[in-house]
């Protein structure tokens, strides 16, 4: 008789020798695979009306649970698989259930649903002992529980981990927030006498994390609808951000909460942008470079002859650098609400990916795809220096507070740390992120680097030279 495998799940963990245990089961509901030590039985149980999320043996293996899409929760006799109660009588819960775990003792059920909430249930009484009302919105939907000694937690759909209060239901104890889409950029600011590290991500949401302790949320409102492709915090304390939802966003960094005021619509959409002081902000669009004044567009150059994709300002504030899918960085003068191109073409070794002044605008740096940095010297002509090292296109670059050393990031995964004075000392940090190519990177000072990545992670590393 021919078999198909649809799917494969996870068998369970033995927690009693010598009887019977389930190995597998149908997502369809209706069959489960159980051993009783000497062969494999496939055994017909057909309550459940829906996809079965999820089965756990209870730890001292007396008795088996069963949650379904359904909202039923069903216990079962572990050594003969007889059906025991259903808990909750008609439904445990108004939604699909997609996990369930049981207490150290075997007493109690924690499940988690696709109405919002979590439950912790009296297996012995079939009775709710707490509801744990988890928000309002779709993210809100629970997809995973853990009971683990005295913690109980749970995941949210939007991907945020949550310690139940069992003495207080209505708010959890802790949540662990943080991105889960890849982070396309970063940037970072002291507020308040302390580092934070401000990530945006695929998905529009934007985080900020305290550097020392890790600690993160997002901020507060709706803002962007798109990903976040790049940020900058300007001489006010607010944080510039361009997105793929045709936007520039000014949020304050003292309120973190964003605001319809704050927010510029463009006519095409942005890839970077770059702040200068007295209000003056560069944003580069597909085939537009927009100029902004004090969270207005005051000037535009269309159709530029060749496709802009980067930017960055000198820190005086008087000349733009934007680099060009050509592999030239073209320079412009700020006059007021107008830019003038200055006929300066500065050639890189390939098509630009970023652009970066050094902090005493002495120096400008440029990263391209042909896996090559040239330094340009501002004072000296614009003399140059490459620095070689990445097997593969280089992304980002960001320079350290000292003006002396700057950082790289690559599809190679690779981030060098490069020192000005001399290309051949450099500090490699091979596999920086492994799942994915370094995305962004900027630092917190002169020994503190900060990477993330498409792996939706952001690292801190301590460079010593």
């Amino acid at each position: 008789m021919p078999y198909e495998i649809k799917k494969v799940f996870a068998s369970l963990p033995q927690v009693e020798r010598g009887v019977s245990k389930i190995i597998g089961g149908d997502p369809k509901g209706n069959n489960f695979l159980y051993t009783n030590g000497k062969c494999v039985i496939l055994r017909n149980i057909d309550d459940h009306s829906r996809f079965v999320n999820c089965v756990r043996f209870s730890p001292d293996g007396n008795r088996f649970a069963t949650a379904s899409a359904d909202g039923q929760i069903y216990i079962y006799d572990g050594k003969t698989g007889e059906k025991v109660c259903a808990l909750g009588g008609s439904k445990a819960h108004d939604g699909g259930i997609y996990a369930i775990s049981w207490s150290p003792d075997s007493t109690h059920l924690l499940s988690a649903s696709g109405d919002k909430t979590s439950k912790i249930w009296d297996v012995s009484v079939n009775s709710v002992v707490s509801t744990f009302p988890m928000g309002s919105t779709v993210l809100d939907q629970q997809l995973g529980c853990l009971w683990q000694k005295d913690h109980l937690l749970s995941v949210s759909l939007s991907g945020y981990i949550n310690y139940l209060d069992r003495n207080n239901p209505s708010k959890p104890l802790h949540v662990i927030k943080g991105h889960s889409k890849s982070i396309q950029c970063l940037t970072v600011h002291k507020n308040g006498g302390k580092s934070y590290i401000y990530s945006g991500s695929h998905d529009g949401h934007i985080n900020y994390w305290d550097s020392e302790t890790g600690e993160n949320d997002s901020f507060a409102g709706k803002g962007h609808t798109n990903q976040v492709s790049r940020m900058t915090v300007d001489e006010s304390g607010q944080l510039i951000s361009c997105s793929m939802d045709d936007t520039v966003r000014y949020t304050s960094l003292m309120l973190r909460d964003y605001s319809g005021q704050g927010v510029v619509k463009l006519d095409v959409q942005p890839k970077c942008v770059a702040v200068g002081p007295g209000g003056y902000a560069v944003v580069v669009c597909i085939g537009q470079i927009v100029l902004l004044k004090d969270q207005r567009k005051c000037f535009s150059i269309d159709n530029p002859g060749y496709e802009p994709e980067v930017v960055a300002v000198h820190p005086g504030g008087d000349t733009v650098a934007i680099g060009g899918v050509d592999g030239n960085v073209r320079l412009y003068s700020i006059l007021g609400t107008t830019l003038k191109d200055e006929g300066k073409l500065l050639e890189a070794k390939g098509p630009v990916t970023d652009v970066a002044y050094s902090h005493d605008g002495a120096f400008l740096a440029v990263c391209d795809a042909s896996k090559v940095v040239t330094v340009f010297s501002v004072a000296d002509g614009y003399s140059n220096n490459v620095f070689y090292g990445h097997h593969a296109k280089i992304v980002c670059l960001a320079w350290s507070p000292d003006n002396e050393h700057f950082a790289s990031g690559g599809m190679d995964m690779m981030v060098y740390v490069w020192t000005l004075s001399d290309p051949e000392t450099r500090v490699k940090i091979q596999d920086a992120h492994r799942l994915h190519h370094v995305s962004s990177l900027a630092w917190l000072d002169e020994h503190t680097l900060v990477t993330t990545s498409h792996d939706a992670s952001v690292k801190e590393w301590t460079i010593t030279y």
